[in-house]
């Protein structure tokens, strides 16, 4: 377009959002990220050399808000460095939509909110984008929005594919069907949260035939904050049908203190399978949550791996600080089982330690790195391949730019 007609319809367009009352917001983001692996997810073999990756994910992110309107689009691209040749034609690399949606107010106080979005909820235990992970996640679904003294949030999902013939879902999601209900109240020093999780997973009974398996989540998290201390708790059940048919009888609980020195501490339950107990499946599923944020960086738990397991016992103390451009954080987990592995093996998993450390270079481009360690115990080889005392290492760099190009 010329750029003698492109300016004034420009300003034209910004004068009248103006005039509307509306804000627009054009950003990116721009994150490589570096890491060094040996042993991350799974234990390394005696032999095996530590692997050195840099993956990127590039990020467009266009924001639209009025009184009763709002809408967004982030438009996604994520490839490993070198995947990708120089003189691409770019038939089998595409761009991704990471978010596509628009909230309308039907009513006051009352909204709908539809398309591809992320869900972020509480400590994001249950649900959560995985924002560290470069492709993170997002779901296609209506989301019906009631927030004033308190907030009620009901969320429906139904997949299915193409085929107009049938009702299959052949997809790649996690689940065919999909229903939450969340509830939120806050008072002065206490919050409530409450959840409703139906998740239903087709499953393929012959060509003719498929079925859907659900299982329901319930319950919640309370916040209460002291003078000097933020105490937490979560509470969540699992009960329904497993997709082998079994009945689910799972449990997760967590107990938290912080402290505004940034130290903090507590322990998690994630209930498991023992190989002496076949009657139902009592391994906790964290199904939609930012796995990665809880049970130690070097992702040995719930981050694509250990469903279906043994669960886990985790107790941890963490430490986090922040002073102006420079920040500092350090995690120390002791990981053991919560269902029995064998007759003779211990509950013992390993120790991990996390580092990292964060420096804002200018406002929008902060570079961080870290390292984490883990001391495997000898029963982690009974879940994981690989040799415990060969050292377990992972770390990472990383440059995180987010540009704002239109406000």
């Amino acid at each position: 377009m010329n750029r003698n007609i492109f300016l004034p319809l420009a300003a034209a367009a910004l004068f009248m959002f103006s005039e509307a009352r509306a804000q627009f917001v054009l950003s990116g983001e721009f994150r490589p990220r570096t890491e060094f692996s040996r042993g991350y997810k799974s234990l390394a073999a005696e032999d095996q050399k530590m692997s050195v990756t840099t993956a990127q994910r590039t990020r467009l992110n266009a924001i639209f808000n009025t009184e009763t309107i709002k809408a967004k689009l982030v438009l996604q691209d994520v490839r490993y460095w070198g995947g990708q040749p120089q003189l691409v034609t770019n038939e089998d690399f595409a761009t991704s939509i990471h978010e596509a949606w628009a909230e309308v107010q039907l009513a006051k106080n009352f909204s709908v909110k539809a398309g591809r979005q992320e869900l972020v909820y509480d400590d994001s235990r249950m649900f959560g984008n995985v924002g560290w992970a470069h492709q993170a996640r997002s779901h296609d679904l209506a989301l019906f929005k009631i927030e004033n003294e308190i907030k009620l949030h009901l969320g429906i999902a139904h997949h299915e594919s193409p085929d107009i013939t049938n009702n299959f879902y052949y997809g790649p999601d996690a689940y065919k069907n999909m229903q939450f209900l969340w509830f939120n109240k806050t008072w002065e020093k206490t919050g409530l949260s409450l959840l409703l999780l139906n998740n239903g997973v087709p499953l393929n009974i012959s060509d003719e035939k498929q079925e859907t398996r659900y299982s329901q989540t319930l319950g919640g998290r309370v916040t209460h904050m002291l003078s000097n201390a933020t105490f937490a708790a979560n509470l969540y059940y699992q009960t329904g049908k497993h997709t082998s048919g079994a009945d689910i009888s799972a449990l997760n609980f967590l107990l938290e203190a912080s402290l505004k020195n940034g130290i903090s501490g507590g322990y998690e339950y994630l209930s498991g399978n023992s190989h002496d107990k076949y009657d139902k499946v009592y391994a906790f599923n964290p199904l939609y949550g930012t796995n990665h944020k809880f049970n130690g960086f070097m992702d040995y738990f719930y981050v694509g791996n250990h469903i279906n397991s043994v669960g886990l016992n985790d107790i941890y103390i963490r430490y986090k600080y922040k002073k102006d451009k420079l920040g500092f954080e350090g995690h120390l987990h002791y990981f053991s089982s919560a269902g029995k592995i064998s007759d003779s093996a211990k509950k013992y998993l390993g120790t991990e330690l996390d580092l990292g450390v964060s420096y804002a270079v200018h406002p929008g481009a902060v570079i961080s790195a870290g390292w984490s360690v883990m001391f495997a115990g000898e029963s982690m080889e009974l879940l994981k391949e690989g040799n415990h005392e060969t050292g377990q290492h992972w770390g990472y760099i990383m440059l995180s730019v987010t540009p704002v190009f239109l406000k």
